[in-house]
C-alpha cells in the first residue's frame, strides 16, 4: 500500500465494524506464556470449536464471527497468570489451566456463569472480585503507558490504529513543524524513564540544531536491572507505540533511520516488535513519503548481548556499531557525535511510548497527572515481600505507602504469609538506586524527592523487604551484580566495586573490623565520585544508603559479631526455640552432622560448634521453633 494512500480513520472503521461482540482475551506476556497460557489458548479454540461457536483467532480474518479469540500483552498481575478476561461481561479469570478451558466456554460462554473459583479474591478482605475494576492492585493505579497492554492483540496493527493509533505520527508528520515538536514535548515536562529523567524535549532540541542531513533515533530496550520488567512489557503488549514514538523522535530532529536495541533475553519482545515494523511497512507506515509528507523513516532491530553497560548510552552505541559495548568520555554527547559520528537522539522504551499519547491529547494533558517537576505517570515492577507483586503504573508523587501498602496489598513474611508491621526497606531504582525506610514511606516518588533522599527512579524497580531481610547482604547482592558487570574501562569501577565487594564480604564473615567500615564508604564515594559511567557513578548507591539507615546493622555485624536478621550464615548462633518445640525428634533425624539431641516431646537442643548451617532442621521442623541457621 502506498504510503500517500493511508487513511487512518478507514482503517479503525473496518475495524470496528468487524470487531465481535464476545471476546475473550488471554494474557500472553512472557509470564503467562511461561506459565501455559498458549496451551490455554489451544484448549480454548478447541472446546469453543466443539460447541458450535464460530471464532476468530487470526487477526487477519476479515469475516465477522460470534467470538474473537485473541493474544493481549503483559497485564501486569504476573503472579496471578495466566490471565483471561472475557468481554463485555468484564469477567477476569485467574490463575487458568488449560484444564479449565472447556469449563469456561460450557458454564461462561454458553451458560453466562462465572466459576468463582477463578476469581481473584483479595487477601485483605477475602472477597472475590469479578473483574479488574473491582480489584484494588488494579483499580489504585492511573494506567496510561500500560492501558493498552493487556486488552489489545499486539501482533493486529489495525487494533492499534482503531485505539487512535498512529495518530500522533500523523499529526507530527503533516500538521507540525520539526521545532514545534520539539516545543510540545519541552512544555509537556516529558523527562526521561530510563533513570536520568533529562528532559525530553531539550535533548530533542540539541539533536535538531546539529547539522548534517544524516541523523538517528534509537530505542533504548536494553533493560538490565535485576527484577525490572516495564520496558519489555511495553514492547511485548504494544510495540507500535514504541515505533510511533521513534517516528515522532525522528520528524522532530531530522533522522530517517532508526535502531530498536533490545536483549536477546527477550526472545518475545524482540518478535513483537519486529512483526510490528514489517505490519507498518506494509501498509505504509514506515518508509518513504509517509503520510505524503515527504518524511521518509524506517526502524530496524538489533539484540544486544546482555552487558548491563550497554544501558549507558555511548556503551550502547559501541555495540550497534559492532565495537565493544564500552563507554566513552562525554562530551561530546550523542546530540553531537553518536552513531557513526551523527547527531542521534536515544530514549528507552517507556519515554518513547508517552510521546504518542502526549501528541493526540496534548502536552496540558500529560501535565494534569504527576507533579509539577516530574508531570505524567511512571510504571514500576513491583517485586518482594509484597502480597501483590507484578507491573503497576502510577501517577509521579504516589507515596511508597499507597504503592505498598494498598496497590501492592501489604508486607508478607518470607512464606507470603501476612505480616502486619513488617516493613523494614525498599530498594528502589535497580543497582544504581538506593533504599528508603518507613520514615520515608509518605514521601512523594518524583526525581528530584528521591534524589534527595540518596536514592533514584532509575528504571523503576521497587524491591519491598521485611523486617527479617539483612541490609548487608542486601548491599552485596547489588554490589555482586554491578562488579560482574562492569566493563573493566576504568580502574575504580573495575576495582573499586572488587574491593567493595570484598569488604562487604568480610563484613558477613564476621571478619570485619572497624577500619572495614571507614575504608568502605570512603572507597565507596570514591568509585561514585570518579567512574567514567553511570554504571561506576551509582554502583556504590545500595553500600551508600544502607551504610546511612542502617548503620547500626552494620555495625552488629562488625563489632558484635552478630546479624541482627539472622541471615548470614557465618555470624548464625542457631538454637531452638523451647516454647515452640514439641520434641517431634524430626529436625534430630534430618541433621546430617547429629548436631540435635533431645528426648521425645520434650525440647531439643543444637551443638553450636558440631551445627554446620545446611538448613535441614529448619526445613523439617513445623513448628518453626528453629532460629539463628
Amino acid at each position: 500500500m502506498n504510503s500517500t494512500q493511508i487513511d487512518l480513520k478507514q482503517i479503525a472503521t473496518d475495524f470496528q465494524s468487524r470487531a465481535e461482540d464476545r471476546r475473550v482475551i488471554v494474557c500472553a506476556g512472557t509470564a503467562c506464556v511461561a506459565n501455559g497460557a498458549l496451551s490455554l489458548i489451544d484448549a480454548l479454540v478447541k472446546n469453543v470449536t466443539m460447541v458450535g461457536i464460530n471464532v476468530r483467532v487470526e487477526a487477519h480474518e476479515k469475516e465477522k464471527k460470534d467470538l474473537r479469540l485473541s493474544k493481549s500483552g503483559c497485564h501486569g498481575f504476573c503472579q496471578m497468570g495466566p490471565l483471561v478476561t472475557i468481554l463485555p461481561e468484564n469477567i477476569l479469570y485467574t490463575k487458568v489451566k488449560a484444564a479449565d478451558a472447556a469449563e469456561i466456554v460450557e458454564k461462561t460462554l454458553v451458560k453466562g456463569e462465572i466459576i468463582e473459583r477463578l476469581l481473584f479474591v483479595e487477601p485483605s478482605s477475602g472477597k472475590t472480585a469479578k473483574g479488574s475494576d473491582e480489584i484494588t492492585f488494579y483499580s489504585r493505579q492511573k494506567r496510561t503507558v500500560l492501558k493498552d497492554c493487556g486488552h489489545i492483540d499486539p501482533e493486529d496493527i489495525t487494533e492499534y490504529i482503531a485505539h487512535g493509533g498512529y495518530e500522533g505520527a500523523r499529526i507530527a508528520c503533516s500538521d507540525m513543524k520539526p521545532a514545534t515538536i520539539c516545543e510540545e514535548m519541552l512544555v509537556s515536562g516529558l523527562r526521561g524513564r530510563g533513570g536520568g529523567g533529562f528532559p525530553t524535549g531539550r535533548k530533542w532540541q540539541l539533536t535538531l540544531v546539529q547539522p548534517g542531513l544524516k541523523k538517528y533515533v534509537i530505542c533504548n530496550a536494553d533493560e538490565g536491572d535485576p527484577g525490572a520488567f516495564m520496558d519489555r512489557s511495553v514492547m511485548e503488549g504494544n510495540p507500535h507505540s514504541v515505533i510511533e514514538g521513534m517516528m515522532i523522535a525522528a520528524r522532530a530532529i531530522g533522522a530517517d533511520e532508526g535502531v530498536v536495541y533490545c536483549r536477546a533475553e527477550y526472545p518475545l519482545a524482540v518478535k513483537r516488535m519486529r512483526k510490528a515494523i514489517e505490519a507498518a511497512r506494509k501498509i505504509g507506515i514506515l518508509g518513504n513519503n509517509i503520510f505524503n509528507s515527504g518524511f521518509n523513516f524506517d526502524v530496524n532491530v538489533m539484540e544486544g548481548a546482555g552487558a548491563f553497560v550497554c544501558g549507558e548510552e555511548t556503551a550502547l552505541i559501541a555495540s550497534v556499531e559492532g565495537k565493544r559495548g564500552m563507554p566513552s568520555p562525554k562530551p561530546p554527547f550523542p546530540a553531537e557525535s553518536g552513531l557513526f559520528g551523527k547527531p542521534t537522539v536515544i530514549n528507552n522504551v517507556e519515554t518513547l511510548a508517552c510521546v504518542p499519547l502526549i501528541m493526540r491529547n496534548g502536552a496540558q494533558w500529560f501535565r494534569s497527572q504527576g507533579t509539577e517537576k516530574s508531570p505524567g505517570t511512571k510504571t514500576f515492577a513491583l517485586t518482594g515481600h509484597v502480597a501483590n507483586t507484578g507491573l503497576i503504573e502510577v501517577p509521579f508523587g504516589s507515596t511508597l505507602r499507597e504503592i505498598i501498602f494498598n496497590i501492592g496489598g501489604g508486607i508478607t513474611d518470607d512464606r507470603g504469609n501476612p505480616m502486619p508491621g513488617g516493613f523494614k526497606a525498599v530498594q528502589i531504582g535497580g543497582p544504581s538506586g538506593g533504599c528508603l525506610i518507613e520514615e520515608h514511606l509518605d514521601l512523594p516518588l518524583d526525581f528530584d524527592s528521591l534524589r534527595d533522599k540518596g536514592a533514584m527512579v532509575g528504571s523503576g524497580g521497587l524491591v519491598v523487604m521485611n523486617k527479617s531481610t539483612c541490609m548487608v547482604s542486601i548491599a552485596r547482592f547489588f554490589m555482586q551484580f554491578t562488579q560482574n558487570e562492569s566493563c573493566g574501562k576504568c580502574v575504580l569501577c573495575r576495582e573499586g566495586t572488587r574491593q567493595m565487594l570484598s569488604m562487604l564480604d568480610e563484613i558477613m564473615a564476621g571478619k570485619a573490623d572497624e577500619s572495614t567500615l571507614i575504608n568502605l564508604e570512603k572507597l565507596a564515594r570514591a568509585v561514585a565520585k570518579g567512574s567514567l559511567c553511570g554504571l561506576g557513578k551509582t554502583a556504590p548507591s545500595p553500600v551508600l544508603s544502607t551504610l546511612r539507615y542502617f548503620r547500626a546493622e552494620y555495625e552488629a555485624h562488625v563489632f558484635q559479631k552478630k546479624c541482627p536478621a539472622g541471615q548470614c550464615k557465618a555470624l548464625a548462633n542457631p538454637e531452638i526455640d523451647p516454647t515452640l518445640c514439641k520434641g517431634c525428634t524430626l529436625c534430630a533425624k534430618r541433621c546430617p552432622v547429629g548436631a540435635i539431641s533431645g528426648e521425645v516431646r520434650k525440647s531439643h537442643v543444637i551443638d553450636v560448634e558440631k551445627c554446620i548451617k545446611c538448613g535441614a532442621c529448619v526445613a523439617a521442623c513445623k513448628f518453626n521453633a528453629i532460629m539463628g541457621v
